[in-house]
């Protein structure tokens, strides 16, 4: 029986908002793919992101394209040379994981040979805003190992120092979404020296970095909008140390496994990362975050409500997905 590809978009409120540099937003819009061969389905879920010019209509019009592909047995490697890197593909080269996984019986963690897929602690964002408000989150979520703030204006002092005096004891991710440039850079990174924080992650814009080849930091500096596939790591090594691996980014499971085998050759620290999505869309890339340095998958604990069935979280614990979610 050929395969048949649908295509639906689902919008999950956010509990509260999420604020980054760029700007605020109150639900996650995503497209699921759903591919179906004869009593077996499989689903993968994206986020687009209008940073990348990505809009729901747009993925939607993208993976629909291929429909005729996906029913005459197109497979993921050869999804990989008719289909760009982004969020469409990672839709359908979930949904073909999935599927496989499912017609097989053979679990995909099986596949890429993780014996015993196990728990991992996920960062947990505090989203932009007034030093008090950031600082009033923090200390609700104190008790968390890994936080990830969200800062990127053009003086983020008093929101890291507020930050930090709310979380004695946490490890602390800046996540900077582009926003600093060449005049506050040094100061932002004297701060967060002073503030022991472990990584800052893409500081300046993708395109505006190369001076952070020629500039002293304690603590890693992480490429996100900078580096999306494979093809992207070589030019990057001089300038970040480590990468934010994300499967919207890198066109699905299939491309972030070769990356991240290639970053490990290069000696970049990873991070396993996400965009604010249901469930579906972390179970892929919990497997993908099976051995790296940071992980960054608490998009389901930002919505006031999850997809069916969801993964099991446990503070800032993330658990492997179960079959009837994903894999």
């Amino acid at each position: 029986m050929p395969r048949h590809l649908e295509t639906t978009t689902q919008s999950y409120k956010i509990a509260g908002s999420f604020t980054i540099s760029r700007g605020a937003k109150t639900q996650a819009d995503v497209v699921v793919c759903t591919i179906r061969d004869g009593m077996f389905a499989g689903r993968g879920e994206c986020v687009p992101y209008k940073r990348y010019g990505e809009t729901l209509e747009s993925v939607r019009a993208e993976i629909e394209k291929i429909a005729a592909a996906v029913a005459s047995g197109v497979d993921r490697h050869r999804l990989m040379e008719i289909m760009p890197a982004g969020a469409a593909r990672n839709a359908v080269d979930c949904a073909l994981w999935d599927l496989e996984a499912k017609a097989s019986g053979v679990a995909v963690a099986q596949t890429l040979r993780i014996v015993e897929p196990h728990s991992l602690v996920t960062a947990y964002t505090i989203s932009l805003g007034e030093p008090e408000i950031m600082a009033e989150q923090t200390r609700k979520n104190a008790d968390r190992a890994l936080l990830k703030v969200k800062v990127g204006t053009p003086d983020d002092a008093s929101r890291i120092r507020a930050v930090r005096s709310a979380a004695p004891d946490a490890r602390i991710i800046l996540d900077a979404n582009e926003g600093w440039d060449e005049t506050n850079l040094d100061y932002h990174l004297k701060v967060a020296a002073e503030c022991a924080v472990a990584l800052i992650e893409q500081p300046l814009p993708a395109g505006r970095d190369a001076i952070l080849a020629n500039i002293d930091h304690p603590m890693l500096i992480c490429a996100d909008e900078s580096v999306h596939k494979t093809s992207d790591l070589n030019a990057l090594r001089d300038r970040y140390d480590a990468v934010n691996i994300k499967l919207d980014k890198t066109g699905g499971l299939t491309e972030a496994l070769a990356m991240k085998a290639l970053a490990q050759e290069l000696d970049y620290r990873i991070m396993v990362g996400c965009m604010v999505g249901s469930s579906l869309a972390m179970a892929p890339a919990i497997l993908l975050a099976q051995d790296v340095d940071f992980v960054d998958l608490d998009g389901p604990l930002l919505l006031a409500e999850d997809c069916e069935p969801p993964l099991r979280y446990e503070g800032s614990m993330v658990f492997p997905p179960d079959r009837a979610l994903w894999g």
